[in-house]
């Protein structure tokens, strides 16, 4: 393995290598997907658990073929606050099933009519854009503090906090274009490590809840309430994460350098994310979904190997019931984390660019030039609408202009209507 410099989807890995290069991929998602659990106000332990399993279960589905993690989905976030807050977080349980199943219905739908449709509603012009946006909009998250941000552009920021954030990008940027060999496959492991020690230095990693922390724990199970009503507010997340699969699945067919579209079908990547949705919310957990800072670890390192997410899968499942790991890993300072996002997401909104590039977009047409235009500037503005009192902006917004855009477009053109005929 030493001598390759990329480890294949299907690949192997030795054992004693699997472990931190599994590693590495969960202290990528652990941030992002433990913090939609605690603004739900709901225990991590059965968030982990069923990531870890939805993670499983999308490698069986999808035949070993495509490399995803599925981690917490913050589509939900703002329509899954407005149930808990009017209902009850039960109630909000059986909403997250009910759009699962949907999305169940809704794989079989893609499986009957193929995914030509596809070139249609999201063209390279849109799609490229709207992969981009991915990382992109994130960007912002990754300086501005919290679980997942570096705490460098906020009134109560230090220098201490700076120092870590820059060792950590540092560490990252330059051990992903220098080391080599193994080394070269963990780069971001490597980071967090030396940004966790030079963290400790400074006196900001405090170990009280790893000490404290009983050694077995049971995750805390609910059963969901169904409730038309919920369901029909939640509805619209359905869009949302279907816009986002597609896109994550385009990026990773570029990154991989396989159409995952194609093999295994999105028909069974969209079934298996919604499965895992489905069956989540079954127990208390919350929704699921292919996770881009996964997909920016595949990018730096090269490293596809279902193995190694599987690796990351039973990880997580075991952190979900030993309390001491769940505690070290959470003591990770967001300063952290925040330095290598900020490479992670910077990766995926270059690999929409490269899709632009790859497939030869031509910007002399007006049609393609608008598509891109509009995405971005919808995107990036922070312009938002209200939707069923659901606000919809960034990546979500753009998606559906993108999708109007494109329709309008494909209809102007085949009544030749446009002056590209």
């Amino acid at each position: 393995m030493e001598k390759k410099k990329i480890i294949g989807v299907r690949d192997k890995v030795p054992t004693a290598l699997l472990l931190p290069l599994s590693l590495q991929h969960t202290f990528a998602m652990f941030g992002a997907s433990v913090l939609v659990p605690i603004l739900f106000n709901v225990n991590p332990g059965i968030v982990l658990l069923m990531n870890g399993i939805g993670t499983l279960l999308f490698i069986f589905i999808t035949n070993g073929k495509a490399p995803a993690y599925l981690g917490s989905s913050f589509a939900f976030l703002g329509i899954g606050q407005i149930i808990i807050n009017t209902m009850g977080y039960r109630y909000a349980l059986g909403a997250f099933v009910t759009t699962g199943f949907l999305g169940c219905v809704l794989a079989y739908i893609i499986y009957k009519f193929k995914t030509d449709w596809i070139n249609i509603v999201l063209p390279p012009a849109a799609m490229g854009a709207v992969v981009s946006l991915i990382g992109l909009e994130l960007a912002g998250v990754t300086v501005t503090g919290g679980r997942i941000g570096a705490n460098i552009l906020t009134e109560t920021s230090t220098s201490a906090d700076v120092c870590v954030f820059l060792v950590t990008i540092i560490t990252a940027i330059i051990g992903s274009v220098v080391f080599r060999k193994f080394l070269a496959t963990i780069p971001i492991l490597i980071a967090i490590a030396v940004g966790y020690i030079t963290a400790l230095c400074f006196g900001m990693v405090d170990f009280t809840p790893v000490v404290q922390s009983t050694v077995f724990t049971l995750p805390k199970f609910q059963l969901p309430i169904f409730d038309f009503k919920a369901s029909l507010i939640m509805l619209p997340a359905l869009l949302v994460i279907t816009s986002e699969h597609i896109s994550h699945q385009v990026v990773t067919s570029n990154i991989i350098g396989q159409n995952l579209l194609q093999d295994p079908g999105l028909h069974r990547s969209i079934f298996a994310d919604n499965f895992s949705t489905m069956l989540s919310g079954l127990v208390g957990g919350v929704p699921t979904t292919t996770y881009g800072e996964n997909i920016g670890v595949m990018a730096v390192t090269k490293v596809y190997s279902v193995y190694v997410i599987a690796g990351a899968a039973i990880i997580s499942i075991c952190m979900a019931f030993i309390g001491p790991l769940n505690m070290l890993i959470q003591s990770i300072p967001g300063n952290v984390i925040g330095g290598v996002t900020f490479l992670l997401y910077g990766m995926i909104g270059t690999s929409g660019i490269r899709l632009l590039v790859d497939e030869k977009v031509d910007y002399s047409n007006s049609q393609n030039l608008i598509l891109t235009s509009a995405v971005f500037v919808t995107g990036l503005s922070g312009i938002g609408i209200n939707f069923f009192g659901i606000q919809l902006k960034g990546m979500v917004l753009a998606s559906m202009v993108a999708v109007v855009l494109s329709l309008t477009f494909y209809i102007l053109n085949k009544y030749n209507l446009t002056n590209n005929n």
